[in-house]
């Protein structure tokens, strides 16, 4: 009997009340053909209504992908478990899956990414839960949000604190697949699938064990159908034993707003030549800064914001190859795409799964994490994850949490605050008009990272913006280096709105930054 149906008979296989876990990433690698017959079929007929869904990291985008907004309906979606969730600009209107989260019409949790695939992969082996380290401090603490992203949320926790073997550990029961909706590049007429255009696996194996292993079904979204036997067998992701039904989708895009790049998925090696290099402005002159904290031979974990342009400040100084840059998503080696395609990488040495990335990154395996900050506080706190006037504007925290959590050195980045008007003038900063929203706080919004467990963990932290680079010390936020230009009272100290220490050996920051040329970057070895 063919696995072959199509989206609407699919769709015709999730009841009621079911748990429904998608394997995506904004874009990349979502299923959202049958996410969108699901969301059809409840139009018409009023099922399946009351379900969960799970995401590790979000099912669609704001920018040509609906994913969880198919669904994203009163009476459909009573629950929802995100790493993250669809964002986009300030003046956009926001998703249908934030209007229903903050109008309290869904329990809605923001999970850490690599905690929701523990939870899979603990579902999968019929375990209890997840016993980790990873959030506390944070806002997935109990302590503090316990992941609730609302009062539905608030109303039914997803976290707790327990005492293991004389130790304090967060505790997340796992959560049991019904369904589990995944997508790939093509199957056979067995359900066997392969990723070849694919940007990412994701955790597509791990959702679909956990399903079969419970005694739900997986449906495995494809760009094309294959003759049995015409997948080599190393090449097949996700066995057709686990999977139940297979539906075409061959105008799939590969991710966010893009059809089709050879690059993406590792099937064609570009020129390093032909990756732009940012323009000479703030924002470069932030990724050099951040480059300087690297050392040759490092694995370096990339974030979204002026992070991911530091692969292209080495391509300018000649130095690529020399740290391997690794993200979540799951590509190891090349260079991180920006923009709509941030999350995949060209020229990448390695794909591995999501949830191996993850296990790497919390158990801080890794050298050095880049990462953007909203708002630091005054113990060192940072805010990544959650912006009060403007929910969507950020994702949440994705898999924040899980790789500063242990992370040996953690350089964060942005300008000191928001809206200031600047230019950059004879290799000196000059601050034209000042910014009216304060990003140094005396408290954070949300607390995506603990500046108090970073100094009981000894965590080595950066945070590099424009006018200075601040240091968390044992003493407090402390201001060691300045920009040339910049008057440390009027321009840094009274911006802030917190105190600031004043490192005694106070230095100017590289002169070399703040010109329109190649700066020569050189790299520590990795000691």
């Amino acid at each position: 009997m063919s696995k072959v149906k199509t989206a609407r008979q699919a769709a015709e296989l999730v009841a009621d009340g079911a748990v429904v876990a998608v394997n995506s990433s904004s874009g990349l690698c979502c299923p959202d053909t049958i996410l969108e017959a699901v969301g059809a079929r409840f139009d018409e007929t009023g099922a399946p209504g009351n379900l969960t869904t799970i995401h590790p990291i979000a099912a669609g985008d704001m920018f040509g992908t609906a994913g969880t907004d198919h669904i994203a309906k009163p009476g459909q979606l009573s629950r929802i478990v995100g790493g993250s969730y669809a964002s986009g600009p300030t003046n956009a209107e926001p998703p249908k899956i934030w209007q229903m989260i903050t109008a309290d019409q869904v329990a809605a949790y923001n999970v850490p990414s690599g905690i929701v695939f523990d939870m899979l992969r603990e579902a999968a082996g019929q375990r209890p839960g997840v016993l980790t380290k990873v959030g506390m401090g944070t806002y997935a603490d109990p302590e503090l949000e316990g992941c609730a992203m609302n009062g539905r949320a608030r109303a039914q926790p997803i976290v707790q604190r327990r005492d293991f073997d004389g130790e304090e550990w967060l505790y997340f029961p796992a959560i049991v697949p019904d369904v589990a909706i995944i997508r790939a590049t093509t199957a056979d007429e067995r359900g066997n699938l392969s990723f070849e255009q694919e940007g990412a696996y994701l955790g597509a194996m791990e959702m679909a064990l956990a399903a079969r292993n419970n005694g739900g079904i997986v449906i495995a979204q494809v760009r094309r159908i294959a003759q049995n036997g015409s997948i080599r067998p190393h090449d097949v992701r996700v066995p057709g034993i686990l999977v139940d039904v297979v539906v075409e989708a061959p105008d799939m895009l590969q991710t966010t707003a893009t059809p089709y790049d050879p690059a993406i998925s590792g099937e064609l090696i570009v020129p390093l030549e032909s990756f732009e290099i940012p323009e000479f402005g703030i924002g470069k002159v932030l990724a050099r800064r951040v480059a300087q904290e690297l050392q040759d031979g490092w694995a370096v974990n990339v974030g979204f914001g002026i992070s991911a342009n530091v692969p292209r400040i080495f391509i300018e100084e000649g130095l690529h190859g020399a740290v391997t840059w690794v993200i979540e998503q799951g590509p190891v080696g090349g260079v991180p795409l920006l923009g709509f395609k941030f999350g995949c990488a060209a020229n990448a040495e390695a794909f591995v799964t999501s949830p191996h990335q993850f296990a790497y990154f919390q158990a801080g395996g890794f050298d050095a994490a880049l990462l953007s900050f909203l708002e630091i506080d005054s113990d060192g706190s940072v805010n990544v994850s959650r912006l009060s006037a403007v929910p969507h504007r950020t994702a949440g925290a994705g898999g924040f949490v899980d790789i500063t959590s242990r992370a040996r050195k953690i350089v964060y980045s942005g300008n000191f605050n928001a809206g200031a008007k600047m230019s950059i003038e004879d290799g000196r900063l000059v601050i034209h008009q000042e910014g009216k929203v304060a990003k140094i706080v005396e408290k954070v919004d949300q607390v995506s990272f603990s500046g108090r467990r970073a100094r009981e963990l000894g965590q080595d932290v950066t945070y590099v913006t424009e006018r200075c680079v601040l240091r968390l010390e044992p003493e407090g936020l402390t201001v060691a280096e300045i920009a040339p230009g910049i008057d440390l009272q009027r321009d840094i100290l009274d911006q802030a709105q917190t105190p600031l220490r004043v490192a005694h050996d106070l230095r100017e920051m590289d002169a070399r930054l703040f010109r329109d040329t190649p700066m020569g970057l050189s790299l520590a070895g990795a000691g």
